[in-house]
């Protein structure tokens, strides 16, 4: 049994023949490979052959084209600029008024760059890799997504002001999410990761009324192409576990404020828990440190529906050998 088909055993409930292990990996993957962030974010041969080494260099399970959060807000029009070591940047909003919303046009994927350059990503992973660990294409939540093009602070505004403006745009960004999914699955990706990191910071009330329903559907259509999906939402999103419960995920990422006990109480034993050792540890720990601190979590969710990493993306100055820590203590374990 290869590491795709015991995802997929895990995923139905069967013997999954040890312990999944899939950090998240952008800025650290680049480095290992003498690559910048920027170009890891801006180029796919670069971002498939971080991917491509860190599966052999450091054991992982899983390969994944999440880079950063502006690929589909670069095909609604926005300006990226690059960045050597650090996140990309937005340089242009493209909301700024409801007419804008009234106004926007939904992108044609395969005539952007950086959506064009995720799908060859997914081509190139999926033919080295595909058949031996799952490929994990990557889109924006709604509301991520609507932030990213009207701005974090006034798409929470318009979410209590303008409720049906906030509705329109957030369904045009679940429109151009499920294309791209869609898109990266066609591709050659088996599962699809959907990051939705400002949801932790909206109560429970609002995730029902504005986020709930659109979440339901995007994993819905990811399923219907044949793919499973993993929620990832940083922070802590403890208060919206009991309808995270009901959105269908197969996988939800909890991170490090999340405590597992209770987040499995309320999703149940059927999802899949991904997580979830704060990253700073992994980073400043020593190698040995980070092996026992894997193991014990190992040791805690034996016979739980697991898959180790940490709760978000491994820090960049993150010493190799660390990495290969959790590795070891995962077959090990296993």
């Amino acid at each position: 049994m290869n590491r795709k088909e015991a995802l997929y055993n895990l995923v139905a409930g069967r013997e999954a023949e040890g312990v999944i292990f899939a950090p998240i990996l952008m800025h650290f993957a680049a480095r290992q490979i003498g690559k910048t962030y920027g170009e890891f974010a801006s180029d796919h041969r670069v971002l498939a052959r971080a991917n491509i080494h860190a599966v052999r260099e450091f054991g992982m399970d899983m390969a994944s084209l999440i880079s950063d959060p502006y690929r589909e807000t670069s095909a609604f029009g926005a300006e990226i600029e690059f960045i050597d070591e650090g996140v990309p940047r937005c340089l242009t909003r493209v909301i700024n008024s409801p007419v804008d919303i009234h106004n926007l046009d939904i992108p044609d994927l395969y005539n952007n760059y950086r959506t064009l350059d995720r799908i060859n990503g997914a081509k190139e992973l999926s033919g080295e890799l595909g058949d031996e660990v799952s490929v994990g294409g990557w889109i924006e939540g709604p509301l991520a997504e609507a932030s990213d093009l009207a701005g974090v602070s006034e798409m929470l505004l318009m979410l209590m002001m303008d409720p049906e403006n906030a509705k329109l745009l957030m369904d045009k960004c679940v429109l151009v999410a499920k294309n791209f999914a869609k898109a990266q699955i066609d591709a050659g990706c088996d599962l699809i990761g959907i990051g939705d990191a400002i949801c932790s910071q909206i109560d429970l009330d609002t995730y029902n009324q504005f986020i709930l329903e659109r979440h339901t559907d995007i994993i819905s259509f990811i399923h219907d192409q044949g793919a499973l999906v993993k929620l990832h939402i940083c922070g802590d999103i403890t208060h919206l576990l009991p309808s995270i419960k009901e959105i269908g995920a197969d996988i939800v990422d909890f991170d490090w404020q999340v405590d597992l006990n209770e987040g499995r109480k309320i999703l149940g034993p059927e999802t899949i828990l991904c997580g979830n050792i704060n990253p700073v540890l992994i980073q400043d720990k020593t190698a040995g440190e980070v092996y026992t601190i894997t193991k014990e979590l190992l040791a805690k969710e034996k016979g739980n529906r697991f898959i180790m990493s940490a709760g978000c993306e491994i820090p960049v100055n993150t010493p190799p050998e660390n990495l290969l820590a959790m590795s070891k203590a995962v077959k090990d374990f296993s």
